[in-house]
């Protein structure tokens, strides 16, 4: 019974992300709804599971600073409470967390009237330089919702559209795309000095890689394929769709990350489409640079999540790690562990 306890313990530990080898950093997605201020015991929770995972790198959505406060330093310092030492800087809407000394920081696509946000750091894991970036992307005319009958900026019961191009002009109306450009010109020139790049974020938009010919009579696609601007802008521009590069079938693994159902909340708090089903994959972690790789990509939530205004546990073959405690969120999380190539 001992050496089943003790095997036990080693699985769960492995699970969790902090057994890494060698070259080895995991990077943690997390949109933590309105600083875990949703749900009651939220922020704790927050630091629990950060406790539980020790991710080295952190790319919050959904920073408030609320009450004057500052998040980032807030967390900080409740994680230093419980002896970790993490670095940030102040940032308003995403945020940062860092187990490694940040030696710069940047602004990259300030907040302004809520349409999203991009910073950057700078950090070094392994003698290898790593530029990290935390992206939460313009919330309206998301155009997602528009394919499902509801409109994307004021989430009123619409007709259904009857062309991509439709779907398309609408999404594109968003500062999505215009962030992501932002990002990927800034990007460049920590390539150009032979950084790792990575980017976490809220996208607020799905991926061109799973609304496909072969799911678009499913989860309400009405029939559409559709090519999404932010993704595609990501994948022509040389990065790489961590949970798509672990896991390529989005039939067998949809990798929904939103709406996730959260037992402490009523169906109806947690949906934006009561009469669809909406679930998308909008939380993602891309990567570039030479020498790094990205090994293992875990979806980190509860298994279930909001279909129709119900609560529906998911049957596919995606990997979850669920939360130890109190879920403080809506949305599913991403962690991904990425490896320095010898």
């Amino acid at each position: 019974m001992k050496k089943i306890l003790l095997l036990t313990a080693f699985l769960l530990v492995a699970i969790a992300g902090k057994s890494k080898g060698a070259g080895e950093f995991t990077v943690l997605q997390w949109n933590v709804w309105q600083e875990g201020t949703m749900v009651p015991g939220g922020y704790d929770a927050i630091v629990d599971e950060i406790v539980r995972l020790k991710p080295d790198f952190v790319t919050f959505s959904e920073v408030r600073n609320y009450h004057n406060t500052r998040f980032n330093d807030r967390m900080v310092a409740s994680l230093k409470e419980r002896g970790l030492d993490y670095y940030s800087f102040y940032t308003y809407d995403t945020g940062l967390l860092s187990r490694h000394p940040i030696t710069d920081s940047l602004t990259v696509f300030p907040e302004n009237g809520d349409h999203g946000s991009i910073y950057k750091l700078i950090s070094e894991v392994d003698g290898h330089k790593v530029a990290v970036y935390t992206s939460h992307l313009d919330y309206l005319n998301c155009a997602y919702y528009n394919v499902r009958g509801y409109d994307g900026s004021t989430w009123d019961e619409i007709p259904v559209p009857t062309s991509v191009d439709e779907v398309l002009k609408v999404n594109v109306a968003s500062q999505r795309d215009d962030a992501i450009r932002m990002f990927i010109d800034e990007a460049k020139k920590d390539l150009a000095k032979g950084y790792s790049v990575i980017i976490g974020g809220d996208f607020n938009e799905p991926s061109h890689r799973d609304w496909i010919e072969a799911n678009k009579d499913m989860y309400d696609h009405n029939g559409m394929v559709i090519p999404w601007t932010v993704t595609t802008l990501l994948e022509e521009a040389g990065y790489t769709d961590t949970y798509r590069e672990v896991y390529p079938n989005p039939l067998t693994h949809p990798g929904f990350t939103y709406p996730a159902d959260n037992p402490l909340k009523e169906p109806g708090k947690l949906t934006w489409a009561p009469k669809a089903d909406e679930r998308d994959r909008i939380d993602f972690i891309f990567y570039q640079g030479n020498g790094i790789e990205a090994k293992k990509a875990i979806i980190f939530g509860p298994k279930g999540s909001i279909v129709r205004n119900q609560r529906v546990k998911e049957t596919s073959k995606d990997k979850f790690l669920t939360p130890k405690g109190v879920w403080p969120t809506d949305h599913k999380g991403l962690l991904v562990t990425f490896k320095f190539k010898k």
